[in-house]
C-alpha cells in the first residue's frame, strides 16, 4: 500500500477523463452518507479542484444516529466550501404503504430526490461513491440471483445522469487515502447487520472465497472489466435484432414464434425482450414453453402478460382494455370471439360493381394489408377516417352521430393494423384503406353474429 495519497487522487483522475464522466462545465452533486466512501469522494474531488454540491439523506431509521450523521455532513459541507441540502424520509411508512423492503424504499426516495437536481439539464450529475468492492460484491449477488449477463457486467462508472469516480478504487485503498489524510467519518451500525444482503456477502462469503483463492476480487474486477465490453456488444446486437423481431400491435408486442427460435441462442434474445416486463430470470423456462404451448396458454409477471396466440407471442399488460384482444395472422385466418366469427380470405375484384356492400364484410386493397391484425373493442380516444371522408373521427363522436346504445357500443370491436383502425367491425371501413384501381386483389373480411 502506498504512502501518498496524491497517487490516488491522480487515478481518479485519470479514470473521469478515461471514461469521460464529467468536464468542467458540468454541475456535480454528490451523494454524501457521512461514511469513509463518500468523504474519501468529496477530499478527492476537492483536491483535484472540483466545485460540487452535497446531498444527504436522513432516512429517520435509527434515530440520533441518523441526525449525527446529518450534522456530521453538514458540516463535511463547510470544510470543502460546498453548497448543502438535505431531505427527510419517513421510510417506514412508505415501506410500508408500497409492500417493499425498507432498503428498496430508501434507495427509491432518495433517487426520487436527486432526480429533482440532475433532471433538468444533462450537465447536471449526480456523483456516488461506489468504489470497487461494491462491484465485486454486486457481481456476485446478481450471479446468485441470476440476472443474467445484464447483471453480470457489474455497476457501470456512468448511467445516464449517475457518475462513479471511485469504481476502480478498492475499499483498503480508500481505508489507506482517508488514514494519510486523516479524515473523519461516522460508521453506519447497520453495516454491521447481516440482514442486509450486500453486508452478508461483505463480511462472510468473500472472506471465505479469499481464503482459497486470494487473488478473487482482483480476478473478478477483471473479468468484470471484459463482461462490460461484452456487453456493450451483445446490447448492439440485442438492440439491431429487436428491430427485426418486435411488431408493435397497439398497446401490445408480437413476437412471431418461427423467427424468434431461427435466432442462434434465443432463450437469451427472449430473456433480454420479457426483462423489461417485469418476468423474473426463474420464469424464463415458463416463458420457453410457452413456443410449443397451445393457443391460450400465458406465463403473467405482476404487470404483464405473455400468451400463445397461433404463430406469436403477446405480451400486453394486465388491464382488461389491453388484454380482450385476438391476432389475425394470415388472409386465411378465423377468429372466434365471444359474440362473433370473423373470417379472412383473398379474391380478385375486376370493377367496383364486385364489392360486397353489406356492413357485415369490408373489402381492402391487398398490397395495403400486413399482418397480424389485431381485433379488440374499441377504446376512449380511439379514431379513424370514416369512408367516403378525408378527415379522422374519433369512435365515441362516430357512435354518437350513427346513434349506438351503450350495449352496442361496450361490444363494438375494431380491426387494427400498424396502429391504425382499418374497420370499425359491422359499421364501416377507414378511407385510408379504400381500393383506388381494378383488377385488385383484395382481402375480405366478414364478420356474422354467433347464433
Amino acid at each position: 500500500m502506498n504512502n501518498d495519497p496524491a497517487i490516488l487522487i491522480n487515478r481518479v483522475q485519470d479514470f473521469i477523463k478515461e471514461e469521460n464522466l464529467f468536464n468542467s462545465g458540468s454541475k456535480l452533486y454528490c451523494a454524501v452518507s457521512g461514511g469513509i466512501d463518500s468523504v474519501v469522494l468529496c477530499d478527492v474531488l476537492f483536491s483535484l479542484g472540483y466545485n460540487f454540491t452535497i446531498l444527504h439523506c436522513n432516512f429517520k431509521l435509527r434515530g440520533e444516529e441518523s441526525d449525527r450523521d446529518e450534522n456530521f455532513v453538514r458540516n463535511l459541507a463547510k470544510k470543502y466550501n460546498a453548497e448543502f441540502y438535505t431531505r427527510h424520509f419517513n421510510t417506514l411508512e412508505f415501506a410500508a404503504e408500497n409492500k417493499i423492503s425498507v432498503q428498496l424504499a430508501a434507495r427509491e426516495l432518495r433517487y426520487s430526490w436527486f432526480e429533482e437536481y440532475i433532471s433538468a439539464d444533462y450537465l447536471n450529475l449526480l456523483l456516488t461513491a461506489h468504489h470497487a468492492d461494491d462491484n465485486t460484491e454486486t457481481l456476485l449477488m446478481n450471479l446468485f440471483r441470476g440476472t443474467g449477463l445484464r447483471g453480470v457486467r457489474g455497476i457501470l462508472p456512468k448511467q445516464k445522469n449517475i457518475c462513479r469516480p471511485l469504481l476502480e478504487i478498492t475499499r483498503s485503498e480508500i481505508e489507506n487515502y482517508a488514514g494519510l489524510k486523516n479524515l473523519e467519518w461516522v460508521e453506519d451500525s447497520s453495516n454491521l447487520s447481516d440482514k442486509y444482503t450486500r453486508n452478508f456477502f461483505r463480511r462472510h462469503i468473500i472472506p471465505l472465497v479469499k481464503e482459497k483463492i486470494p487473488a478473487a476480487e482482483e480476478n473478478i474486477l477483471n473479468t468484470q472489466e471484459i463482461l462490460r465490453d461484452t456487453w456493450l456488444f451483445y446490447e448492439y446486437s440485442i438492440d439491431n435484432i429487436k428491430k427485426k423481431l418486435l411488431q408493435d400491435q397497439g398497446n401490445s408486442r408480437c413476437i412471431p414464434v418461427l423467427k424468434l427460435k431461427s435466432f442462434p441462442g434465443y432463450p437469451a434474445l427472449l430473456w433480454e425482450i420479457i426483462q423489461q416486463y417485469n418476468f423474473s430470470f426463474g420464469q424464463l423456462k415458463d416463458v420457453l414453453h410457452l413456443l410449443e404451448a397451445e393457443t391460450g396458454k400465458y406465463v403473467q409477471s405482476s404487470s404483464h402478460r405473455i400468451i400463445r396466440n397461433r404463430k406469436f407471442l403477446l405480451i400486453t399488460g394486465m388491464k382488461p382494455e389491453n388484454t380482450d384482444f385476438f391476432l389475425a395472422e394470415d388472409e386465411h385466418s378465423k377468429i372466434n370471439l365471444p359474440e362473433y366469427e370473423i373470417t379472412f380470405s383473398i379474391k380478385t375484384l375486376h370493377s367496383s360493381i364486385d364489392i360486397a356492400r353489406s356492413t357485415d364484410t369490408a373489402v381492402f386493397p391487398l398490397d395495403k394489408i400486413r399482418f397480424p391484425i389485431i381485433i379488440r373493442k374499441w377504446r376512449k380516444g380511439d379514431y379513424f377516417y370514416p369512408f367516403g371522408m378525408r378527415k379522422k373521427k374519433k369512435l365515441a363522436r362516430f357512435f354518437i352521430d350513427i346513434k349506438l346504445s351503450a350495449p352496442e357500443k361496450e361490444s363494438q370491436y375494431v380491426l387494427e393494423m400498424d396502429k391504425k383502425i382499418i374497420w370499425v367491425a359491422g359499421r364501416r371501413t377507414d378511407d385510408r384503406f379504400r381500393i383506388t384501381q381494378f383488377p385488385a386483389k383484395v382481402l375480405i373480411v366478414k364478420i356474422v353474429k354467433n347464433q
